[in-house]
């Protein structure tokens, strides 16, 4: 028996633990490695682009997609029409971007954990930052044991205009999914990104393995511990 009726499960450093200064490292080398030679830019100035877009994408207002707002903004600082090499990028996504795979790990307790809610029927939701496309998304996921089928949404650059820890994002998805907060758990690894979501009424439960504690606070109030506490202790899987 499922204490919830709506699971959220970040991706990057919950389902899929990894060392995120090395996959930025491979993620953008890799990258400008394919693209930079066709659209004929310097690595320094497409990643400072990519940058540049990606916090735009952590301010939006929900008032645009953050598809619309990354490559508006990387056009911009890149002096550049990025978005026309759109379909290059999802070319590196769907081939060289196996590269940052490198900085990532595995723990069988992310696959057990879905299969187990999805067996018991709960509701899943993919509640990753929405700042990659749908390609990079599904990659990451695979990466993980996972496949986005196993979720009703999966949050990407093209369906959300806004970001964790911003509270629409939450918001957002109970809209899209018509759940309730106090039905649903938030599953992640970030103090900031994850644990906001409590201020609208849900549970949390925080995956320490690969925690994210920028400011070093107190979450001793909050459900925490490791991928295979929560699966064996909390889930009660077998």
């Amino acid at each position: 028996m499922l204490m919830y009726k709506n699971y959220l499960f970040d991706l990057d450093g919950t389902l899929l633990p990894m060392d995120m200064e090395k996959f930025v490292k491979l993620y953008f080398s890799s990258l400008c490695k394919r693209c930079t030679p066709v659209i004929k830019i310097e690595p320094d100035a497409l990643i400072k682009a990519m940058w540049a877009g990606t916090d735009a994408m952590t301010k939006n207002d929900n008032s645009r997609t953050n598809r619309e707002v990354f490559w508006e903004t990387a056009g911009k600082v890149s002096g550049a029409d990025l978005e026309k090499f759109d379909d290059l990028f999802t070319d590196y996504y769907e081939n060289e971007f196996i590269v940052p795979k490198d900085a990532t790990s595995f723990t069988p307790y992310a696959k057990k954990s879905i299969d187990f809610i999805k067996k018991n029927g709960g509701r899943l939701i993919a509640a990753t930052n929405p700042i990659f496309p749908f390609v990079a998304t599904k990659r990451r996921l695979e990466w993980a044991g996972v496949s986005p089928d196993d979720f009703e949404l999966v949050t990407t650059y093209e369906n959300f205009g806004c970001c964790k820890p911003n509270l629409k994002y939450f918001e957002e998805i109970c809209k899209k999914q018509d759940i309730k907060p106090e039905d649903s758990i938030m599953i992640g690894n970030d103090v900031d990104e994850d644990l906001c979501s409590a201020k609208l009424g849900f549970d949390t439960y925080l995956i320490t393995d690969t925690i994210v504690n920028r400011d070093n606070k107190d979450y001793s109030d909050y459900k925490n511990g490791s991928f295979e506490e929560f699966y064996k202790d909390f889930l009660k899987g077998d």
